[in-house]
């Protein structure tokens, strides 16, 4: 039987590669979308997670603006957003919008035949494609700390390994983190029943100031609000990602790191504070596991000190990485790394490899802060949807 030829498989059913497959899909390429709709937030965030970003910002991307989120609920402003309704709402999109193009089965092996790229899936089916575009998402950068590597994995994880943290109830956990990951993994944990601390390098920890809706004509002049939040920054962040691209690496690099840096949702601070011990200005030094993990701590001072505890967690962020993408065979993951582990995209988000794109998290330090968010798959959708178009114009 002839393995059958599409214009686009798009590897991944989250927030991008569900806005792609809207986009691919409405533009009449014959498209499929890979992967269980919202199966990374649905699995490794914490129930009971509201989103940090507000409702204005989280809405997945159509062509027509039919299913953003206050399609599926209305929420007033600023109005945190459950992770719950978010991937309920998601699965309602992608029920919407591409509903016949979707294959729930993983896509296990991205390889190369015949000038075509060959996709192999879990069900034991396998496609051809034209070109591919990979909205692979967070998981696969997740970031430890190396001062931990040494620790078995029943005792140290990554705050995305965790879904459920009522597992944890009655026991003595460490969060190590400071931005809104780590404060609301130590609150949820604290919640259900955990003895548990955060520990983090900055001296002090920063908290988001609660949004104002009805602000004055001077105050929206002098700092704009965006998707990313107020000020002129992060609305060129957020609404010219297209720009970002044209900026020196150095300059793209400094932003990604350091616009929205860690910090905890307006929110979530009375329910922190007071709740959840936190030791500030400490760097992990070391970590080694008998009956208890023993944490080493080394403060500005050079001084160091040992926490004991049973579990730690690193809810540490992500470090983008395309070697790590781990379905592309290894000659494509070769290619695809070839100008460094974060390639400098074109402005239709094709990787080094023809035919090759890339988006999400993965495309930020091209394209900027706004594609660690939602907000950000708009947009990337759109100007995918243009290469696209032109990639299998050309092949065809």
């Amino acid at each position: 039987m002839q393995t059958p030829v599409i214009d686009v498989a798009i590897v991944g059913a989250g927030p991008y590669g569900l806005s792609v497959a809207a986009h691919a899909l409405d533009a009449g390429l014959d498209a499929q979308v890979f992967g269980r709709p919202m199966q990374a937030w649905e699995q490794h965030m914490p129930r009971g997670m509201l989103l940090k970003s507000e409702p204005q910002a989280s809405h997945l991307g159509d062509p027509d603006r039919r299913y953003g989120l206050d399609a599926y609920r209305q929420y007033s402003y600023g109005e945190p957003v459950p992770v719950e309704t978010f991937v309920a709402y998601g699965k309602w999109f992608s029920a919407q919008t591409v509903k016949k193009a979707l294959d729930e089965s993983t896509v296990t092996t991205v390889g190369s035949e015949g000038g075509l790229f060959a996709v192999t899936l879990s069900s034991g089916d396998s496609v051809l494609a034209r070109t591919v575009v990979l909205a692979v998402g967070f998981l696969p950068f997740a970031h430890k700390p190396a001062a931990l590597a040494g620790l078995p994995p029943e005792v140290s994880s990554h705050a995305s390994d965790h879904h459920d943290l009522s597992a944890f109830a009655g026991r003595d956990v460490t969060v190590v983190g400071a931005g809104q990951s780590a404060l609301e993994t130590a609150t949820l944990l604290k919640e259900a029943g955990a003895m548990v601390r955060v520990v983090a390098r900055c001296k002090t920890l920063a908290w988001n100031d609660t949004p104002v809706e009805n602000r004055s004509m001077l105050d929206r002049m002098l700092a704009p609000s965006s998707g990313l939040g107020t000020g002129w920054p992060s609305w060129v962040w957020s609404e010219l990602p297209g720009a970002v691209r044209y900026l020196p690496r150095a300059a793209r690099k400094h932003i990604v790191r350091n616009t929205l840096g860690p910090a905890g949702s307006w929110w979530l601070r009375e329910r922190f504070e007071g709740a959840v011990p936190v030791t500030l200005g400490a760097k992990l030094a070391g970590a080694e596991h008998r009956d208890t993990v023993r944490l080493r701590l080394r403060d500005a001072a050079g001084e160091v000190s040992t926490i004991e505890t049973e579990h730690v967690i690193a809810a540490t962020g992500y470090k983008v990485d395309l070697g790590r993408i781990g379905v592309l065979d290894p000659d494509l993951r070769r290619g695809i790394r070839s100008e460094g582990p974060t390639p400098r995209l074109t402005r239709t988000y094709e990787s080094p490899i023809s035919g090759l794109y890339v988006v999400g998290l993965a495309s930020a330090a091209t394209f900027g802060p706004a594609m660690r968010f939602v907000h950000g798959a708009d947009f990337a959708a759109r100007r995918v949807t243009r290469g696209l178009l032109g990639q299998v114009r050309k092949s065809a």
